[in-house]
């Protein structure tokens, strides 16, 4: 297959590719996953209100302020509205957060998303792209994506439930096979839309970066102030610094029929992982790990 071939095929391996994704995350979750969200509830309200509130808030300042294009902004509003996705767990685990809140808020906020991704997407089209440079989101296209949310979560729960160990040995492979795939999502994302990358690189870039500087912030720092300790708030911040880009792509792609609002979440996968990770060093810099106490007394 040419790189010509494989380019047009995109939307199709992105699926494909989103399905695997959200199977491995159901291979991590549990029904005791959502029953954990009732022994913290502060942590629940700050996260959902980081989530659902003010990162929609400050990608529509960003969005002025850098003026972006009506399809950037579209793209970049479904990128706010996307879930934390599996890179958030890994990088959790690796920075000592919270990892049985941070799979716990994964859990709840993909589920919310079935409602609020669509909401958010049709009420940025509305507010953006008046001009019918986007379709909003059809009843049937909202189904779609009820669809590839729950079916393959679901299945990998149940393989879970059914094939513990299965699901117990796959988990990690299943974790870095996720975040390959997401890479060669972006680089193909990136490579359909290199001229318009070229042009519009200078607004929408750092608009991306700041974007994901101001989640992973955000959320770590009002957590912390808010009373919570570390690897809650480390976790808190991952869950909603580190977004299901791949998600927010096939959804622009895809689902909207618009290569241009995959755009913005292919940098944003470029750039995510390299930001969560100094962020984690940084984070780690100011108190280092949690303490053993720390751990076991909020491990559940």
């Amino acid at each position: 297959m040419t790189t010509l071939n494989l380019l047009a095929h995109v939307p199709t391996l992105m699926l494909l590719c989103l399905g695997l994704m959200m199977f491995g995350l159901g291979l991590s979750l549990t029904l005791a996953d959502f029953v954990r969200l009732k022994t913290h509830p502060k942590a629940v309200v700050i996260a959902l209100s980081l989530q659902l509130i003010i990162l929609p808030l400050a990608c529509y300042a960003l969005i002025v302020f850098f003026d972006l294009t009506p399809i950037y902004a579209v793209g970049l509003m479904l990128l706010a509205a996307s879930p934390g996705g599996i890179s958030a767990n890994l990088f959790s685990h690796l920075f000592g957060g919270n990892l049985a809140m941070n799979i716990s808020l994964t859990a709840i906020n993909t589920v919310l998303s079935i409602i609020t991704l669509p909401l958010i997407a049709n009420l940025a089209i509305e507010i953006f792209a008046k001009t019918g440079q986007v379709v909003p989101l059809q009843m049937g296209k909202v189904v779609e994506v009820i669809v590839l949310i729950i079916i393959p979560v679901s299945i990998g729960m149940l393989a879970r439930v059914k094939a513990p160990r299965f699901a117990a040995r796959m988990d990690k492979p299943m974790k870095i096979f996720s975040a390959l795939l997401l890479l060669a999502l972006m680089g193909l994302t990136l490579m359909r839309e290199w001229n318009a990358l070229l042009q519009y690189f200078s607004h929408l870039g750092p608009a991306v970066v700041i974007f994901n500087l101001i989640s992973l912030f955000s959320g770590f720092y009002v957590s912390r102030l808010s009373g919570l300790d570390k690897p809650m708030a480390t976790a808190i911040s991952y869950e909603i610094g580190i977004h299901n880009a791949a998600l927010a792509m096939y959804i622009g792609m895809k689902v909207l029929n618009n290569p241009g609002l995959a755009l913005p979440s292919a940098i944003y996968s470029a750039s995510m992982l390299i930001i969560g990770a100094i962020f984690g060093f940084l984070v780690l810099g100011r108190g280092g790990k949690a303490t053993a106490s720390e751990v076991q007394l909020h491990r559940i």
